[in-house]
């Protein structure tokens, strides 16, 4: 049982956990089975923690489609996932939500693994459409008659793909419909959202300045005054949002109040019954029907586990994330150099830049979902002699890749990349996981890699990246690390140069990042040296050379896969030197690590101190051993 939820309440709930139970009930009850599933909504993350708002706001979206559609044969895909925590609930999944975002738990975003209901995974932004469009081909070549249903918010309609799929599902007969869920937020507040469109255009001076000045010169003239009209409705006819999803090719319908069950029912009974591509324009209040969320919606898209009477959430670790590093350092930066711009794809909060964005306004840059453009954005900057730094998840950049090798790299732009969440990054799971960066960066000509290994280094390095002239990827993890306290001048560690941090002999263990306090303990417990690499790339070569001439065995150590990263470039190098020593590599594993708390995930990629300590053992010569063990 959920908190102090009635037993009516749960008895209600039983009795929708699918779809199917749902469909049982007749319309007029809806309103109320939708009231109870929001009240288990908030009862549920209360205990768990996870995204809240988004969810809320959808609850009778979601009663909605599950009653008019005949899911799962009918596809439904919700974009990103943050919102589908009702979705879940109502097929088949209730009883589990005590686990969500847990080890072997549900997953806090969408998998195809885990429900038939859940028609494409999604964990990050603005590929509902495309996936349903493609549905939608692959039903029609088929012969199979099924509806296929993509659920998108305002946010995630801002990216360049969403609006690549909308043009191409436009062109085509495909049985699509697209629902927007217009809730005037993302995660941050949207950039350029469609749901600020009406009231922008119709606000707007150009539009106010060509209505009033047509209607003067129209009505001046005789018989006129009805031609005025109909020409001010003319102009706001082609200014409407509606407008430009009709010239895509799409049957428009709304905006519809998203909260209004009998109204949702309704419409989409009726759009169920066209063919070709059809869009909903769905307005909805993010965070509806828990007060807290209603009043700060942003605060609470995640969460920790809460009171549910106050919504006060537990306290966070003390001590600075590096995410709070990186905060400090821009914003001190920013005060002595005003050449310093902050650019970030819609995760002002989530990237450390709140206080950049309250004290230097003018040097921010929130450019919505859309990461290919921040980069390029960047590059632009560059040109013209500014200092951008993109403040970005490593997953994120994952979807700006040509931009990051063509626009920045090729040209040798001076742009900082302050990378977050790399490395396992916990409950999020394995959409989110910053796992591949260092595999991704290190191949590209002109860019620095750098791992920093504590907090207080972090901000060194992150100075040094941006004196560098010319691209620098700085990479860090969710949370902090070993808790070295940075300092608060901006002095950056020399270029290229890492650190012996334990002298010992026979093993050399070389760590790339925040796994160095594993590597401490590890080289504690083996007599090793353990050397901080701070540099994937440039890598400090000469450290490397004399690890390998005064050791007879070298260890590699990174939070990133192992394929391309961090120990294949000391492998790189060392081979391209004829230097013959055995190495043995230590990161995470050829697949995927789903959802758990990060230690957990560690120690299921064998990257717990004792494994390493164990498999270093192993792998030694039978003398070494005995000098080691």
């Amino acid at each position: 049982m959920v908190g102090d939820l009635g037993e009516d309440l749960l008895q209600l709930l039983a009795q929708v956990d699918t779809p199917e139970g749902l469909r049982e009930f007749p319309p007029d009850r809806l309103p109320q089975i939708a009231q109870a599933v929001r009240e288990y909504l908030v009862a549920s993350v209360a205990r768990t923690g996870g995204h809240l708002a988004a969810g809320l706001g959808v609850v009778e979206l979601t009663v909605a489609l599950h009653y008019v559609f005949n899911t799962p044969e009918d596809r439904l895909v919700w974009d990103v996932g943050h919102q589908a925590y009702p979705h879940k609930i109502l097929t088949g999944r209730r009883e589990r939500m005590l686990s969500l975002r847990k080890r072997d738990g549900l997953s806090g975003f969408l998998k195809r693994d885990e429900s038939p209901y859940d028609a494409f995974g999604a964990g990050h932004s603005s590929t509902s459409i495309s996936a349903a469009l493609g549905m939608a081909i692959a039903a029609k070549a088929q012969g199979v008659d099924r509806q296929h249903i993509a659920v998108i918010g305002d946010g995630a309609l801002s990216a360049g793909m969403a609006f690549e799929a909308l043009n191409h599902a436009g062109a085509t007969d495909s049985n699509l419909l697209v629902i927007l869920n217009d809730n005037d937020m993302s995660i941050s507040q949207p950039v350029g959202a469609v749901s600020n469109y009406l009231a922008r255009v119709l606000s707007s001076r150009f539009y106010n300045r060509m209505r009033d000045g047509s209607a003067q010169v129209l009505n001046r003239l005789p018989g006129m005054k009805d031609l005025a009209h109909r020409w001010e409705e003319h102009v706001k006819g082609m200014l409407m949002p509606g407008t430009l999803f009709e010239e895509l090719g799409f049957t428009y319908i709304g905006p519809i109040d998203g909260h209004d069950l009998p109204l949702l029912v309704s419409t989409l009974e009726n759009m169920r019954a066209m063919h070709g591509p059809r869009f909903l324009h769905v307005v909805t209040q993010k965070g509806r029907g828990y007060a807290p969320a209603e009043g700060d919606p942003c605060e609470y898209h995640g969460v920790t586990p809460f009171n549910l009477s106050t919504g006060e959430m537990a306290g966070k670790s003390g001590g600075k994330s590096f995410t709070q590093v990186f905060s400090d350092w821009i914003c001190d930066l920013g005060e002595q150099d005003e050449r310093v711009v902050a650019i970030t794809p819609a995760m002002c909060e989530g990237s450390g830049l709140v206080d950049f964005k309250q004290r230097f306004p003018r040097r921010y840059h929130d450019v919505g979902i859309a990461e290919q453009h921040a980069v390029t954005l960047a590059a632009g900057l560059a040109c013209e002699g500014i200092k951008p730094v993109v403040a970005i998840y490593s997953t994120f950049l994952q979807r700006a890749y040509d931009q990051l090798i063509h626009d920045v790299a090729l040209q040798n732009l001076d742009v900082t990349f302050a990378v977050d969440r790399a490395g396992e990054v916990g409950a999020d799971g394995a959409t989110h996981a910053g796992i591949f960066d260092l595999s991704y960066a290190r191949c590209v000509p002109n860019m620095a890699v750098i791992a920093p290994g504590d907090e207080a280094e972090c901000r060194s390095l992150l100075q040094a990246a941006w004196e560098h002239p010319g691209p620098a990827l700085v990479r860090y993890p969710r949370g902090g690390g070993i808790g070295a306290l940075p300092g608060e001048d901006l002095q950056p560690l020399p270029w290229g140069q890492g650190e012996i941090r334990r002298q010992g002999e026979g093993v050399a263990i070389l760590s790339f990042g925040t796994l160095l306090g594993r590597a401490l303990e590890a080289g504690e417990a083996l007599g090793a040296t353990v050397a901080n690499m701070r540099f994937v790339k440039p890598m400090d070569e000469d450290l490397v050379r004399r690890l390998a001439a005064q050791h007879r065995f070298l260890v590699t150590l990174e939070e990133n896969v192992v394929a391309g990263g961090a120990g294949a470039g000391v492998a790189e190098f060392l081979a391209a030197q004829g230097i013959h020593v055995p190495l043995l590599h230590f990161g995470l594993p050829d697949h995927y690590i789903e959802q758990a708390s990060q230690d957990e995930q560690l120690r299921e990629a064998g990257l717990s101190v004792e494994r390493i300590v164990a498999d270093i053992r192993a792998q030694l010569p039978a003398d070494m051993y005995a000098a080691n063990a």
